[in-house]
């Protein structure tokens, strides 16, 4: 992700606020789950996570627990589950001060397993529910996630 123009103590205080502003609390072990994703350039699974946080933590956290966790940090918009590989990226626009109208898109190296969090136009997406239309489908979800090979995997081969 490149949320590393910021710190993540600048970004873990943006999100706090963010979460104050709608009335619900970024707790000490939501801090800790969204810090962990935020080291991170590529997707973690729950029970990834819940490994990096009971390796830095005295006190175990439950695979449940960060479930719940990131259902809040999903529900806050602050993180963004990848259906495709059920694993959990922190969202780009944590800093952002501004509403985003595009849903996020998400383009995914099959070998680093790097993740980049993209923006599509809205056009495109009534294009895309139009086909699915024509076909006799309904979208159940308008995330898209693509997988590819990243520049840095690319220029290593």
């Amino acid at each position: 992700m490149t949320m590393k123009i910021k710190s993540s103590a600048a970004v873990l205080l943006d999100a706090e606020h963010r979460c104050e502003d709608r009335g619900v609390k970024l707790t000490s072990r939501r801090r800790q789950v969204l810090n962990a994703l935020l080291q991170e350039d590529r997707a973690l699974s729950a029970y990834e996570l819940m490994e990096v946080c009971n390796r830095e933590s005295n006190e175990p956290m439950p695979a449940m627990s960060v479930y719940r966790i990131l259902s809040f940090l999903e529900k806050q918009s602050l993180v963004h589950k990848l259906s495709s590989a059920n694993k959990y990226v922190a969202c780009s626009h944590i800093t952002c001060a501004h509403q985003h109208y595009s849903r996020p898109q998400f383009l995914i190296c099959t070998n680093c397993t790097r993740v980049e969090e993209a923006e599509v136009s809205s056009e495109a997406f009534v294009a895309m529910e139009q086909v699915a239309q024509t076909a006799g489908f309904h979208l159940e979800s308008r995330q898209l996630e693509l997988s590819g090979t990243c520049n840095d995997c690319r220029n290593s081969q």
